[in-house]
């Protein structure tokens, strides 16, 4: 059964409150009335109305009185006034306190109900960005930022330190490791979260092209320019922008964007004039800039510009106690979206996909857990699902993993990553600096681990 739309009618004249409702109640409506103001807020105020129907000439609390106690309340239903008495300066007053619409008595039949057609549109797209904007902030909460390694909890920890803040962020790291996601969820987490995020990657666009793109473009300023546009700058003007593989910005345009983020306005090809915008820059790279900055193939202004903090992403290998819990997400999030029943990996996949170096990262991991998991003939994720180059990482048995039917994939990480580390440490004679390097993790990841798995033994640096 189709829930009904709920309308509040709140007129002084009983005829006219008897007219709407009958009118209403006859195409579907379901209908309440008021005679004042007053009793219009407290009828409100305790259910919810998809629209209200309000006089503005009434005694006790005139409409114009009951819009501002109404936004006081912060009720969301849509209002729409009317009047006898009604003037183009009244109906633009009304709209100013919150009024959606205003509509002059006497009105016909197919007027009113017009009128409450698009209010319903409007309050259909309302609830559409609502559910959008929950939809996104659900995506890159923390909860589906996966690691529970040091390294990934000081960056969840930085997130959460710079969000509300307008400094620009330069997030760094190898390919695939999640650059994207780290800069949404910083966008996200910001009081910007509800302004535009705009996404640019400059190695994606023509040089010829990227200009226009970035700072938009006045009628007749090149050829195919048939008509002013708006830039991407302007676009996020209020909210975000995104430079993606921002290390591939040509020179010629590196100034450009350096003079953006130092005067905070940019000027369209072609025009004279500036216009001011507030806009975050936000911007990620897997080349080393700094590098770069010493071969003479980033300027080094704009570096020092855009480095105000950074963030860097490890890759994969680097984050072995994250992996379990990355297989298990990836599990779940691909048999959701795909419909699959599939929920289990076989041990002697885990051992492969744990022996794997990951050249493409987290990227690489979702796609072949996705790929095996359209493969797999059952329930269970097998060694002949996954891609040739996997199968092979899995060649000898591994001792660290019993084939005792025990299918936990947080267990067996631990077991692995614990056992992998005391092999460094006994073949670097207990030297953590030094297993570190064999391990290819940070020295305090390292010291983090041996404590979490009780193998300090008299380790040395």
């Amino acid at each position: 059964m189709v829930e009904r739309e709920r309308i509040l009618v709140i007129d002084d004249e009983k005829n006219m409150r008897h007219m709407l409702a009958v009118l209403l109640e006859k195409e579907g409506y379901e209908v309440a009335t008021a005679g004042d103001g007053n009793e219009g807020l407290d009828l409100a105020g305790e259910t919810y109305f998809d629209v209200i129907l309000c006089d503005l000439k009434m005694p006790v609390m005139d409409g114009m009185t009951f819009l501002e106690k109404f936004q006081e309340m912060k009720l969301e239903s849509t209002v729409i006034v009317m009047s006898a008495y009604g003037t183009l300066d009244t109906a633009i007053d009304a709209m100013k306190r919150g009024a959606y619409d205003y509509v002059s008595k006497p009105f016909k039949a197919d007027e009113i109900l017009l009128t409450l057609r698009k209010a319903e549109e409007r309050e259909r797209l309302r609830r559409e960005n609502r559910r959008l904007q929950q939809s996104i902030q659900e995506r890159y909460s923390f909860a589906n930022m996966i690691g529970r390694s040091p390294a990934m909890q000081e960056i969840f920890a930085t997130i959460t330190k710079v969000a509300e803040y307008k400094t620009t962020v330069l997030v760094t790291g190898e390919s695939g490791t999640g650059k994207e996601l780290i800069a949404r969820a910083i966008h996200y987490h910001s009081p910007r979260a509800n302004k535009p995020l705009v996404t640019v990657n400059c190695g994606a666009i023509p040089e010829s092209l990227l200009e226009s793109e970035l700072f938009g473009h006045r009628k007749g300023a090149f050829t195919d320019a048939i008509r002013d546009k708006r830039g991407l700058f302007e676009e996020a003007d209020g909210g975000s922008i995104f430079l993606d593989e921002i290390g591939e910005l040509p020179r010629s345009l590196q100034v450009k964007l350096l003079r953006v983020l130092q005067e905070e306005e940019i000027k369209r090809l072609g025009d004279t004039r500036s216009i001011k915008i507030d806009v975050r820059v936000l911007a990620a790279t897997t080349k080393d800039l700094a590098g770069e900055v010493k071969a003479g193939h980033f300027r080094d202004d704009l570096f020092y510009r855009i480095n105000v903090l950074q963030v860097t992403v490890p890759p994969l290998r680097e984050r072995a106690g994250d992996l379990g819990l990355l297989i298990q997400h990836f599990v779940d999030k691909t048999a959701k979206r795909l419909g699959l029943q599939v929920n289990q990996v076989d041990p002697a996949v885990l051992r492969a996909l744990q022996r794997y170096v990951w050249p493409g990262n987290v990227r690489e991991l979702e796609n072949v857990i996705e790929r095996a998991m359209v493969m797999a003939g059952g329930r269970t994720i097998e060694l002949e699902d996954l891609p040739p180059a996997l199968q092979e990482a899995q060649a000898q048995t591994s001792p660290l993993l019993p084939d005792d039917g025990a299918l936990s994939i947080k267990e067996a990480s631990r077991r692995l990553e614990r056992e992998l580390i005391r092999r460094a440490l006994e073949k670097t004679g207990g030297n953590r600096t030094q297993a570190a390097k064999l391990l290819e993790i940070s020295h305090p990841a390292l010291l983090y681990k041996i404590k979490e798995y009780g193998l300090d033994t008299g380790a040395r640096e």
